[in-house]
């Protein structure tokens, strides 16, 4: 084993060499991004503590980047492997797409802005969720601040996806600058800037997308949006993209079920579940977020060139990832509370909220092997345009998760909407893996 690792590391072509490179630096530059999401959540535990200006803030925040989520999810699928193939069989093509599909992002990235900022505020004012009135207010204010979030994310998706495509991995770095200027904010005297949550989100959102912007017109990849459609590579993206605005926007709805579910537990559940999620998403992006953007290039690459026997590649990365998701939740698990405690516990977060949200993160790492392995079974089905299993497994995840939260959440409180993802993910997994067994067949691309 020791000899064939060091084979692949001293072979500059191998694709395990790339995937492993790749994975280390992403993770590191997710380390670092997730570090500071951590710095910025203790900086909001310790300013707001559980409250109700946590659970508006969270509740509308999600709900605005809802779109941003699915956009990029999207684009991350369908525009790498595109990307890879126009290198390959049509190179001049490329400049001509970059510049259309940067004008029809930022149409759709102002039309859902607006969306949001003229519909949420009456929608979420409806009080069918039974919050109180200072709730609701709260809700109002943060609705109508944040919509200019969607239309500065989307575009962010999109920049990030082109880094992605052109096999750079800056952008991962990148995603830590909102956390880093909203803790700046939040770190400023209170008289100093009247809604700190609102302001340091939308300056912090907005630095992201220019530093996303120098690097690419560096480069010269970042052209003037042009408002057509004519470039040939319009019809591999469209035939993919119906599939998957479906399938992602069922997996993504699975956040705002969580939200609501939390909504109707009481005050202070979906903060719980907050705290909780984000030092989750620490332990799921070091591994989650850095392999599958280290494997997708790189199985794409394989795909569109015919280099390499892409299956047995990826199944060996699959089972690599799972047994790594259990070994984080062998470190994990009995060092919840103290992670915790030293993240959280101080100023308006007490010791009782530190054994709320350390019973929930418990629950939530049932999760992590599963999410792992199943991720790089979606790259290896993305890699070779398998959409419409990879939409056929969304929706049945959703409903998965609808029923394990009616039935966990009722029981268990908070920690049961945790399990309830983890049992979704252990489901999603099994099929993924028994699919890819049956399904996946080497694509010849001069058939």
């Amino acid at each position: 084993m020791l000899d064939r690792i060091r084979r692949h590391m001293a072979n500059p072509e191998s694709h395990h060499r790339r995937i492993a490179s790749s994975f280390l630096l992403v993770s590191f530059f997710v380390l670092v991004g997730k570090l500071a999401g951590a710095a910025k959540e203790m900086t909001i535990a310790w300013r707001y503590g559980i409250s109700e200006t946590v659970d508006a803030y969270v509740f509308v925040f999600t709900l605005v980047t809802w779109p941003v989520a699915i956009w990029f999810s999207i684009l991350t699928i369908v525009l790498v492997p595109l990307v890879a193939q126009l290198r390959v069989n049509n190179p001049a093509e490329l400049q001509k797409f970059r510049s259309e599909l940067l004008g029809f992002t930022i149409i759709l990235g102002s039309s859902l802005s607006a969306l949001v900022y003229f519909t949420f505020p009456y929608i979420l004012n409806a009080n069918w969720m039974g919050q109180s009135v200072s709730a609701l207010h709260l809700i109002d204010e943060f609705s109508s601040g944040l919509a200019p979030v969607t239309l500065l994310g989307i575009v962010i998706s999109l920049f990030s996806a082109w880094m992605l495509a052109c096999g750079h991995h800056r952008n991962t770095l990148f995603e830590a600058i909102p956390a880093l200027v909203l803790l700046g904010v939040l770190l400023l005297p209170s008289t100093w800037i009247t809604e700190p949550l609102l302001w340091g989100t939308l300056s912090g959102v907005a630095f992201q997308l220019v530093a996303l912007s120098v690097p690419l017109k560096q480069r010269g990849e970042l052209q003037p949006p042009r408002f057509s459609f004519h470039s040939p590579a319009w019809k591999g993206f469209w035939n993919a993209i119906g599939v998957l605005a479906i399938s992602q926007s069922l997996m993504s709805f699975t956040g705002i079920i969580d939200q609501f579910t939390a909504a109707n537990l009481g005050t202070g559940a979906i903060s719980t579940l907050s705290y909780s999620d984000r030092v989750l998403a620490l332990l799921l992006s070091l591994g989650a977020i850095a392999i599958g953007r280290a494997v997708l290039p790189v199985f794409s690459d394989m795909q569109a060139r015919g280099a390499g026997d892409l299956k047995r590649t990826a199944f060996q990365w699959c089972t690599w990832m799972f047994l790594l998701g259990l070994c984080v939740i062998l470190v994990a698990w009995p060092l919840s509370p103290w992670v915790i405690a030293i993240l959280f516990e101080r100023g308006e977060f007490s010791a009782m909220d530190t054994t709320s949200v350390s019973d929930v993160l418990r629950w939530g790492l049932v999760q992590v092997p599963f999410y792992f392995a199943g991720l790089v079974l979606v790259q290896l089905l993305a890699s070779q345009q398998r959409y419409g299993v990879i939409a056929f497994f969304a929706a049945t995840n959703l409903l998965v998760k609808i029923l394990c939260n009616l039935i966990f959440a009722e029981w268990m409180g908070v920690a049961g909407i945790a399990l309830a993802t983890g049992l979704m993910y252990v489901w999603s997994t099994i099929c993924l893996y028994i699919a890819t067994h049956r399904v996946i067949q080497p694509i010849n691309k001069y058939e």
